[in-house]
């Protein structure tokens, strides 16, 4: 079963057991997804609905900030419930050690040697790390991997 049907099969699963909170952050998932493939003309493969997931969780870790910020709380716990439901999706991510050693292989086959390698370099990990691992965690690796 691919990613988009889980998906679609957990919705009607919230809709059955009346789990309201669930259902939307599930329906905002699906419109993401609906309106990716209305735009670009494909149907989704799981690695396409992995880095819609990514993006909102960004978008959701994002307003989550902005709410602590702004003292409300009531707004950034929803936005916190819809991390948990997001994450789901995801597949198990790798460790701190487990990027840190991709990086060093990537950047060692790249013959890469300073800052200036980093975009190649980034442009490398994201399509070998894409929903493997986040993303922030990439980039520092690969300025740590770079700057020794």
């Amino acid at each position: 079963m691919s990613l988009k049907e889980q998906v679609i099969e957990d919705m009607k699963t919230a809709m059955r057991a009346k789990d309201s909170e669930r259902l939307g952050t599930i329906r905002l998932l699906l419109a993401a997804a609906k309106q990716k493939e209305v735009d670009e003309r494909v149907e989704l493969d799981d690695a396409a609905m992995i880095a819609i997931v990514d993006k909102l969780i960004k978008q959701r870790k994002d307003s989550v900030a902005a709410y602590t910020l702004a003292n409300r709380m009531d707004l950034a716990d929803k936005e916190s419930a819809e991390i948990v439901v997001l994450q789901a999706y995801l597949p198990q991510r790798l460790s701190v050690e487990e990027v840190s050693a991709a990086v060093q292989a990537i950047v060692a086959s790249l013959g890469a040697k300073g800052p200036g390698d980093m975009g190649k370099v980034m442009a490398a990990v994201k399509a070998q790390l894409a929903g493997k691992a986040d993303m922030a965690m990439v980039s520092q690796a690969v300025k740590a991997a770079l700057a020794g």
